[in-house]
């Protein structure tokens, strides 16, 4: 299955199968129904377990640019039709940036432009906002600033995913148990947990709070073994993990790069129980 608008990804019984387009273009791609039946059939089956589709980047549902915003509006409305038509379990959307105008002037914008998207979104696909690096004007940069967008919506499936290169370098280091503990409680405290529906593990290739936006494959990159810290949290650890690493051959995500995935979610797992095993000093 090839050519979902932006990405798509679908988990199997085995580990993560990644479909991968370039996002280069507006133009829809035309798919042939043969193709979006089979992966429905392989999704309402079992054989695939979650499909997760990714809008295309030049979305922007905050900006004032009224030829920008219509070509918004129709990418997405693309990428619905799409996943509504393999039974996807989940839309990944950025939502733009505000160009310097802030997120408080332009979420009402925000607002009615997701409530009309999430019109057309067929029960049980969730449209998920994902943070960004933080470069710019982007919105999301901080996770909790998405929380607030959710919250304004207040729509039943409107939810996150978290991308760990994204969170690391916008300046939230989710290598360091206490700031990811930090952010899961405000999370859950903020819109429910439960909101949270899969996670982007990629390493990152830049320093923490450069707002630059730079994946690199599990463990090669600054946060290294660190990630286990995220991968194992009890939070976190039962949700959906999708690769968007380079790849050792640079194709993107393949077997290695899963199996560096599992072996480090092990070595998370395996410290928290030995933590929580060790006496508590008087």
């Amino acid at each position: 299955m090839q050519n979902v608008p932006g990405r798509a990804a679908a988990i199997d019984a085995d580990g993560v199968q990644v479909f991968i387009q370039s996002a280069r273009t507006w133009k829809p791609t035309a798919h042939k129904p043969e193709d979006l039946a089979v992966l429905r059939a392989a999704r309402e089956s079992g054989q695939v377990q979650y499909i997760v589709c990714h809008a295309i980047y030049f979305i922007n549902l905050a900006t004032d640019e009224p030829a920008l915003l219509e070509k918004s509006r129709t990418a997405l409305r693309n990428t619905i039709d799409v996943a509504n038509a393999i039974a996807a379990d989940g839309i990944v959307l950025h939502v733009g940036s505000h160009k310097g105008r802030g997120l408080e002037v332009t979420l009402p914008q925000i607002v009615k432009e997701l409530k009309a998207a999430l019109k057309h979104l067929n029960d049980p696909c969730w449209l998920l906002l994902e943070n960004s690096a933080g470069a710019g004007g982007t919105i999301g940069r901080d996770p909790i600033e998405l929380a607030s967008i959710i919250n304004a919506v207040d729509h039943p499936r409107l939810g996150m995913c978290i991308d760990t290169c994204h969170a690391y370098v916008s300046g939230v280091d989710v290598t360091d148990p206490k700031q990811l503990d930090a952010l899961v409680e405000e999370l859950d405290t903020r819109i429910g947990i439960d909101r949270l529906r899969c996670l982007h593990v990629n390493d990152a290739a830049a320093a923490c709070g450069s707002n630059r936006d730079r994946h690199a494959n599990i463990g090669e990159g600054e946060m290294g073994d660190g990630l286990a810290v995220t991968l194992s949290h009890p939070k976190l650890a039962d949700l959906p993990m999708l690769l968007e690493t380079p790849g050792h051959e640079g194709n993107g995500p393949d077997a290695q790069e899963i199996a560096a995935l599992r072996a480090l979610h092990a070595k998370g797992v395996k410290r928290r129980q030995a933590k929580a095993k060790k006496p508590r000093a008087r």
